[in-house]
């Protein structure tokens, strides 16, 4: 087992990591911005935005894929577009590592925010607009911290899923060693060639990395129930 260790290449955990902290970083404002625009819609659209906001969670990760792929993709026009005019490729790139994990880790962030906010006691909005709080502040003062602890469990199981993202990254940035395979796509790759001392090790890496999320959130769900109470 050391000698199979000694001869890994890392690259997968830190690809890996640094994908998962990015997309997470991406999800979270644009998860907290989404909750909050359905939040406020119209009824008569809430729940068509919502289903949108939501497929990427219910769709088969290839599918997504499949899609990025199509709108990414250099004979296609908008991705000829960002090629020829920015110089920006996303297929078979790290970039489109970060934009596969985002888009499958986003509804997660989306989710948990939105159930978040409709958790906040509207009796301390109402207060605040009393007071005169401009509705910035009453966001950002109020309601943000009145829903950490579940913005908080988000984003934990944000970077859980984009780091563990298989399916829509290996279609959209592929199987390149130390450029876009991550820990997941080495599994399936090592399992391939018949390599499954390495392939266990990865298992490993991530169960260890999901039991770790998971406790995280455990203490995170139980210091929101200490302040709720302790409001209470």
């Amino acid at each position: 087992m050391i000698e199979t260790i000694s001869s890994i290449d890392f690259s997968p955990f830190f690809i890996s990591v640094k994908t998962g902290i990015l997309a997470t970083v991406i999800a979270f404002f644009l998860g907290i911005l989404a909750a909050w625009l359905v939040m406020n819609a119209d009824k008569k659209v809430k729940w068509m935005i919502d289903g949108i906001f939501t497929l990427p969670l219910v769709l088969p990760p290839t599918v997504a894929g499949f899609f990025l792929l199509l709108l990414f993709s250099l004979k296609r026009p908008f991705g000829n577009f960002l090629y020829m005019n920015f110089d920006i490729k996303i297929v078979q790139t790290w970039a489109g590592c970060v934009i596969a994990a985002c888009v499958i880790a986003f509804p997660l962030m989306y989710r948990n925010t939105r159930a978040a906010f409709e958790q906040v006691d509207v009796n301390l909005i109402y207060a605040a607009r009393t007071l005169g709080m401009p509705e910035a502040v009453i966001f950002w003062r109020i309601i943000i911290p009145a829903a950490g602890p579940g913005i908080a469990s988000g984003t934990i199981l944000t970077f859980a899923r984009a780091i563990g993202e298989y399916g829509a990254t290996s279609m959209l940035a592929g199987n390149i060693l130390g450029k876009t395979r991550t820990m997941s796509v080495a599994i399936a790759s090592e399992v391939a060639a018949g390599n499954y001392d390495t392939a266990g090790f990865w298992v490993i890496v991530l169960l260890i990395l999901s039991f770790t999320i998971v406790l995280s959130i455990n203490m995170v769900s139980g210091i929101g129930m200490k302040n709720i109470r302790r409001w209470d």
